[in-house]
C-alpha cells in the first residue's frame, strides 16, 4: 500500500513555527485589529438606539429615498425591539472592519494581478483555494495565532470575503478597452496617470461590485465566527440553534437579515456610477453629499458623548477596583465551548454564585477551548476553562479542578444510553446490548488518547474492541446475532462522545451483525431525533445537569436505557501551574 503524504504533520509543522517565530507579529496584528473593532462597536453605540435609527434612516432617505428609508428603520426598530441591539452593533463593528481590511489589501493585490501575469497565475490558485475551502477549517489556526475572540473572526473572514474583490478589480482593470489604454499612451500619461485617471475610473462598476460581495461575505461568517468567541448576533442565532429554539433562532435571524440588506442597499447606492447633472442639479446634489453626513456625524458625536461622560465614572471605579485582583492574570475571561450547553449554563450560575463581577464567559467550542488551552500551555500562561471529565485534555496536561465548595456544578454526573419507543420490540439484540454497556472514564480515555494521536475514530475504537474481548464478549453474551439490519445512532462532536459512538457502531456491525449509520449532530438535533423516533439511540445523555432541559422536555418519548458511564465531573479546569485551589481564589486580590 502506498504510504499516506504526513501533510497534516507538516501543516501542524508549519503552524507551530509560525506561532514560536512570529507570535509578536501576530499580537501586533490582534491589537490592532481589536481596536479598530472596538472603536466601530463604540461609535455604533454611543447613541441611544432611536437615535441611531433616526440617523440611519436620514441616510438612508439621502441614498435611496423613502423605500429603503422605511426598511431601514422598520428592520432597526424590530432589532431594538427584540433585544439584540447591542449584538447586532457588535456584528457590524465586526463586518466593517473585516470588509475594510478586505478592501485595502484586495484593490492592490486586483490591480497587481492585472499589470502582471506571473502575479495573476500564482494568486488565482490561491484564491480558488481561499474559496473552495470550507470557513471552519480557518477557525483553529485563527484561534493558534490570534486567541479566542473577535479578532480570529475578522482573521477568518478576511480571509473567506477578500477574493471577490481581488478577482473584480483584476476583471475589472482588464476589461478597459485597448483602445483607451493607447490613447493615454499617445497623450503622454504616466502608468500612475493611466492607472487613475483611465483604468480604475471605468472599471470602478466592476470593482463595486466585488466589495458589494465581499461585505456580504463578511456578514456570512458571523454565525461561524461565533464558534471561535466571536461575540454579537451571530453567538445568538448559535445558541437558539444548539438549543432548538426555533422562535429565537427566527429572531435572532431576522436581525441577521435586515443587516445583510441594509448594508446590501446602501453600498450599491453609494457604489454605483453618478449620472450627469444639470448645474443647479448639481449643486443640490453636492450640499446634500456633504452637510447631511457631517450634520449626522456632530450628532453622534454630540449624541453619544454625555453617555460616555456619565459612564466614565463608573468604569473608573471599577478600574481601580479591579486592578489588584486574580483576575487580572486571566484577562477576567473564561474559556467555554458551546453556547446554550450544560456547562456554560453552570458557569453563568457559579459567575454569579461566586460574585464573579466583571468576568467574561467566552463561548466558542470544545475544539476552539481546547486549541486557546493547548497556546497557553505551551507559554505556560495562566488559563480557566470550562472543563469535564472523561476529556483527553486530561491525559495530554497536567490539569486540575477548582474546588466549588457552593455546589455550583452540582454532584457528579453521568452519560446514559437513551432510546427510542419501541426498540426493545423492533430490535431486540440492540437494545439487551445498549442496557449491558458500561465502561470507565480511564477506558473511555485510550480512544480519545489513539484518536488526539491520529488513529481515525473508527480504527481507535476498533483496536481498543480487539485489545478488551473481555469487556466485549460479557456485553454481548447470549445476545443474537442479526442479519444486517439498519439502526442509526447519533452522538455531539465531543471528543468523549466520539469515542464511545463509534465503539458502539463497530460492536453492533463486526459482533451482532447490524449496519449502523452514525450521525454527528448537535445536542438538540440529538435529542429530537431520538424522541421522534428518527434515530434509534444515543450514547451521549450527559444528566443530571448538562442535558437538563432536554431531558425535561423529551423524557416521555423516548426510553433512558440508564448509564454507560457514572463519576462524570464538570467544572472550572486550570493548568497544574497555576496557584489557585478553588472557584473563590478568582475573586482574591493579589497579594
Amino acid at each position: 500500500m502506498t504510504p499516506k503524504i504526513p501533510l497534516a504533520d507538516w501543516i501542524d509543522w508549519i503552524v507551530a513555527w509560525m506561532e514560536n517565530h512570529l507570535g509578536g507579529m501576530f499580537d501586533a496584528i490582534s491589537t490592532v485589529i481589536e481596536n479598530i473593532v472596538t472603536f466601530f462597536s463604540w461609535i455604533f453605540l454611543l447613541p441611544h438606539p432611536l437615535l441611531f435609527i433616526t440617523i440611519i434612516g436620514i441616510l438612508a432617505f439621502a441614498i435611496g429615498r423613502l423605500p429603503l428609508m422605511f426598511f431601514t428603520v422598520i428592520g432597526f426598530l424590530l432589532i431594538d425591539n427584540f433585544g439584540y441591539w447591542e449584538h447586532t452593533m457588535n456584528t457590524l463593528g465586526l463586518v466593517i472592519t473585516s470588509g475594510l481590511i478586505s478592501i485595502v489589501l484586495g484593490i492592490p493585490i486586483g490591480i497587481w494581478s492585472a499589470y502582471s501575469k506571473g502575479t495573476h497565475r500564482i494568486i488565482s490558485p490561491v484564491l480558488d483555494f481561499m474559496q473552495t475551502m470550507p470557513a471552519f477549517v480557518y477557525l483553529l489556526p485563527a484561534v493558534t495565532f490570534f486567541s479566542l475572540g473577535v479578532v480570529p473572526g475578522v482573521i477568518a473572514s478576511v480571509i473567506f470575503a477578500i477574493p471577490p474583490t481581488i478577482r473584480l478589480t483584476y476583471l475589472g482593470i482588464k476589461q478597459v478597452s485597448q483602445e483607451l489604454s493607447e490613447a493615454a499612451d499617445a497623450f503622454g500619461s504616466t502608468s500612475w496617470q493611466k492607472l487613475f485617471k483611465v483604468e480604475l475610473p471605468l472599471a470602478m462598476p466592476t470593482m463595486m461590485a466585488g466589495i458589494n460581495q465581499t461585505i456580504m461575505l463578511s456578514l456570512s461568517m458571523v454565525v461561524i465566527a461565533s464558534m471561535i468567541g466571536a461575540q454579537g448576533i451571530g453567538a445568538e442565532v448559535y445558541r437558539a440553534v444548539t438549543q432548538l429554539k426555533i422562535g429565537q433562532g427566527f429572531e435572532a435571524g431576522l436581525a441577521v437579515v435586515v443587516l445583510a440588506i441594509v448594508l446590501d442597499r446602501f453600498t450599491q447606492r453609494l457604489l454605483k456610477p453618478k449620472r450627469k447633472k444639470v448645474a443647479v442639479i448639481g449643486v443640490k446634489r453636492s450640499l446634500r453629499g456633504w452637510v447631511i453626513p457631517t450634520a449626522l456625524i456632530i450628532v453622534i458625536l454630540f449624541g453619544g458623548i454625555i453617555q460616555a461622560v456619565l459612564q466614565q465614572g463608573e468604569e473608573v471605579t471599577s478600574k481601580t477596583q479591579r486592578e489588584n485582583s486574580v483576575g487580572t492574570l486571566f484577562d477576567y475571561n473564561i474559556i467555554g465551548i458551546d453556547p446554550g450547553s450544560g456547562i456554560m449554563k453552570s458557569t453563568a450560575l457559579a459567575l454569579q454564585d461566586y460574585k464573579l463581577e466583571g468576568w467574561n464567559l467566552i463561548e466558542g467550542s470544545s475544539a476552539a477551548m481546547t486549541a486557546a488551552l493547548d497556546k497557553a500551555i505551551r507559554k505556560e500562561e495562566p488559563i480557566v476553562i470550562t472543563g469535564w471529565t472523561p476529556h483527553w485534555m486530561f491525559n495530554k496536561y497536567d490539569l486540575k479542578y477548582l474546588e466549588d465548595p457552593l455546589k455550583a456544578y452540582g454532584d457528579a454526573e453521568e452519560i446514559h444510553t437513551v432510546a427510542r419507543l419501541g426498540l426493545a420490540e423492533d430490535q431486540p439484540s440492540a437494545y439487551e446490548f445498549l442496557k449491558r454497556f458500561h465502561w470507565t472514564s480511564d477506558e473511555m480515555g485510550e480512544i480519545m488518547t489513539s484518536i488526539q494521536s491520529g488513529e481515525t475514530p473508527n480504527k481507535a475504537a476498533a483496536q481498543w474492541a480487539e485489545a478488551h474481548k473481555d469487556h466485549v464478549d460479557e456485553w454481548i453474551k447470549g445476545i443474537p446475532t442479526v442479519a444486517g439490519q439498519s439502526l442509526t445512532l447519533s452522538y455531539v462532536a465531543w471528543d468523549s462522545e466520539i469515542a464511545s459512538s463509534h465503539l458502539l457502531q463497530y460492536i453492533l456491525e463486526q459482533k451482532l451483525g447490524y449496519k449502523v449509520t452514525a450521525l454527528q449532530v448537535e445536542a438538540g438535533p440529538m435529542w429530537t431525533g431520538v424522541a421522534n423516533g428518527d434515530v434509534d439511540f444515543t450514547a451521549a445523555a450527559w444528566l443530571p445537569l448538562t442535558h437538563a432541559d432536554y431531558w425535561d422536555k423529551y423524557s416521555s418519548q423516548l426510553e433512558d436505557l440508564g448509564p454507560n458511564m457514572t463519576g462524570v465531573k464538570t467544572g472550572l479546569v486550570v493548568p497544574a501551574y497555576v496557584d489557585i485551589e478553588s472557584i473563590e481564589d478568582l475573586n482574591k486580590s493579589i497579594e
